[in-house]
This record gives structure tokens, sequence and C-alpha cells, in this order.
């Protein structure tokens, strides 16, 4: 589980050499102040190629939340600097980051999040007409996702009349919606079951090979990692 840091300068290289990649270069992020102060983030340094899924496994607290509201501009870092898609996240302005996140950041939630009034597909639609991006081709991408997700049965249902397992793909479908170069996945399996566990991340890690996104996903389920390109462990704001 733990990853040798020659392996770990071998995986910055290729993500650099990536565009579509994600980069977290030294980041510390330090909340409160004084004695109070607790470092969540210590020295983190991760790369994710364009196409690569990379798993962080860790127990509650260890930082994993941290990591991703770092990785997706919605908390900014101490210190260190955060890359994505060739665009440094931590130089932009709070308006050029809320951008960036809609543009091209995809985020499945723990809880999917969807929107009780909208069916799954107005739930996929939702995110391009927020951005003035909605026409023909965007309807055509949404039926495409919806059908690779197997919930094309599902299309006009709304989230009261899904389960559980189809609630989280219709999530994954709406986060790729925009075509993201950054997937980020927080605790994907805690409402599943086992086999639906299973067959979540095996969707996500088809999905992110598929269509090229640089995945991350956090979970403290030590079982559903097989499907995963890498694995890291997170203790005390530390990657290893």
């Amino acid at each position: 589980m733990t990853t040798p840091a020659t392996d770990h300068q071998s995986a910055t290289a290729t993500a650099t050499d990536q565009p579509g990649g994600l980069r977290l270069n030294d980041v510390t992020l330090t909340l409160g102040d004084g004695d109070t102060a607790v470092t969540a983030l210590d020295h983190v340094g991760l790369s994710v190629a364009a196409g690569e899924f990379v798993a962080v496994v860790g127990p509650s607290g260890s930082g994993k939340s941290s990591l991703l509201a770092v990785a997706c501009g919605l908390q900014r870092p101490t210190s260190g600097t955060v890359h994505i898609a060739g665009t440094e996240l931590t130089a932009l302005s709070d308006r050029q980051r809320t951008a960036t996140r809609l543009r091209h950041i995809g985020f499945v939630f723990q809880q999917s999040n969807l929107l009780a009034s909208l069916t799954v597909k107005e739930q996929l639609l939702l995110p391009l007409h927020i951005d003035g991006r909605l026409d023909t081709a965007a309807r055509t991408r949404a039926d495409e996702l919806i059908e690779a997700v197997g919930l094309t049965h599902r299309a006009g249902s709304r989230p009261h009349q899904l389960s559980g397992g189809e609630r989280q793909r219709a999530g994954l479908a709406r986060a790729l919606m925009t075509s993201p170069a950054v997937l980020l996945v927080d605790e994907p399996t805690s409402a599943l079951d086992r086999v639906r566990s299973a067959e979540a991340v095996r969707l996500i890690a088809e999905q992110t090979h598929q269509r090229g996104t640089a995945t991350v996903m956090v979970t403290h389920d030590t079982a559903i990692m097989d499907a995963a390109d890498r694995v890291y462990e997170m203790v005390d704001g530390r990657l290893s």
C-alpha cells in the first residue's frame, strides 16, 4: 500500500508530461492559529496523470477531505501549489477558481447530492445550463453518459425513484458531463453494500481510463482498492 519515493518521482514526471493531469507540489494546509492550529495536510506531493485512477485510503480525520478541498480549489493551501490541466489553481482569483471547477473538475460526492426535482437527464444538463453551453451536442453527450453508466431506462426518473447504486451512477455521469480534466471522488461507497460498492468503483475506473480523466478517490474502505492504478495511505495529513 505504501509508495516508494522512486515510484512517486516517476509518477510525478508522468503526470507533469500530461497537460490534463493533477499535481500537488509540497502542499501544507494549517487550520486555526497558535496553540489550536492543526496541520490538516503536511507537505503533500501527489501527481495523477490523465487516464490514471489513484486511491487514497485512511481513517476519518486523516486529512482525506482536506486533500480534496485543496485539489478542487475550495481551500487555499497554506503553502505549496496545485496544478490542474496545466493551470496553477492556487494562483487564480476566487472567481477564476470557480470557473475552473465548473469546466475542468468533476466531483462525485459521498452522498449523490442529486436535486430532488430533476430527472437523471436534467441532472446532467444542469452544469452546462449554468455555464451557458446547453445545446444539442450537450443533450447527446448526456444520453451517451447515461447509457455508459447503465441508466438509459432511468433517464426520466427522479432521485426518489432510484436505488442507492443508481443514484451513485447518476452522480458519476453528472460529474463527467463537462469532460473534466480531473475527477475527485469522495467516499463513493459509504451508502452501498459490498457488491454495489465493487460495481461503483469498477465503473469509476472504467470511465477514468476511457475518458482520460485524472481521478483521485478517497476512501476508508480498503476492500475496494483493486481497481485503482495506485494506492496511497494518508495518516495525520501525510501521504505514504
